[in-house]
């Protein structure tokens, strides 16, 4: 892979980290409520399931740095293209926001990679 989709891999890579952190850790603090507009009561009745999220996204993580630093284009297709299938879902089922924090971001490492290949 060529540098270019090799940092846009890992740039999608740290935004799930990020997610990882606010999902399973700041969830019910101050940032976690403003961030996915939740109360209190809400954020603390729905702490393990964003917990679970935030673990799912961290195995995603994982992926896109494992394609990174391997350079193999075929890991980075998968797991980018897991980011985009999770972003469109996340599009529908929650706020069409997800679609452009999380998507396009994928899409743009997805572009980079094919033209690299």
């Amino acid at each position: 892979m060529h540098l270019l989709a090799q940092l846009l891999t890992v740039l999608v890579a740290l935004l799930h980290v990020y997610f990882l952190v606010l999902e399973m850790f700041l969830w019910t603090r101050p940032l976690g409520l403003k961030t996915f507009r939740n109360t209190p009561e809400k954020a603390e009745t729905t702490r393990v399931l964003a917990a679970n999220q935030g673990l799912y996204n961290g195995f995603l993580a994982a992926g896109l740095c494992w394609a990174a630093a391997s350079g193999r284009q075929d890991l980075a297709l998968f797991f980018l293209g897991c980011v985009v299938v999770a972003a469109l879902y996340g599009a529908y089922s929650v706020s069409r926001r997800i679609f452009f924090v999380q998507g396009v971001p994928a899409i743009a490492a997805i572009a980079a990679v094919l033209l690299a290949g």
